[in-house]
């Protein structure tokens, strides 16, 4: 069983450590086309932000988001095959951050064809968040394995 386990982390983590390996061949020195395909969505958030609470979001690189999402995806994928928590967590953040701003299907009409295959990639991203937090959950449900103390022998005399 541990080893199907194992097996099933690796499947579930190559989805993020080939996409953070892919962005990293392509990053080059302005961002790549992961920075030139979140520009746009970044902005458009940003600004709804703005018009929705009247804060104003803070002056940011595109291509330092895409490094930062490099390394939640590269580190959280490799640190999650070996089982640690950490790793779901890192993966955990760079799902609850990037899945809004990267697939916005909140901003087309529903009649829209693009509205379809952003709500589409929205909700598989959902169901990795959701085997994520199933991970965790297992992962914290789970007793830690105690070291018994064997009981000390009575001498005879």
């Amino acid at each position: 069983m541990a080893f199907v386990s194992f097996v099933g982390r690796v499947l579930f983590a190559s989805v993020f450590i080939l996409s953070a390996y892919q962005e990293f061949n392509d990053f080059g020195v302005d961002g790549g086309p992961a920075e030139k395909y979140l520009r746009p969505k970044f902005n458009v958030l940003s600004n709804h932000i703005s018009s929705q609470t009247g804060l104003q979001l803070p002056e940011v690189q595109i291509k330092h988001l895409v490094a930062a999402a490099m390394v939640l995806k590269g580190l959280g994928g490799l640190l999650f095959i070996f089982g640690n928590s950490l790793g779901a967590f890192l993966l955990l953040l760079h799902q609850a951050i990037a899945t809004p701003i990267l697939y916005d299907f909140y901003n087309y009409d529903v009649e829209k064809k693009e509205y379809t295959q952003l709500f589409l990639k929205f909700t598989q991203n959902l169901a990795l968040l959701g085997a994520l937090l199933f991970f965790i959950g297992m992962k914290n449900s789970m007793p830690r394995r105690q070291l018994r103390k064997k009981a000390p022998k009575s001498k005879t005399v």
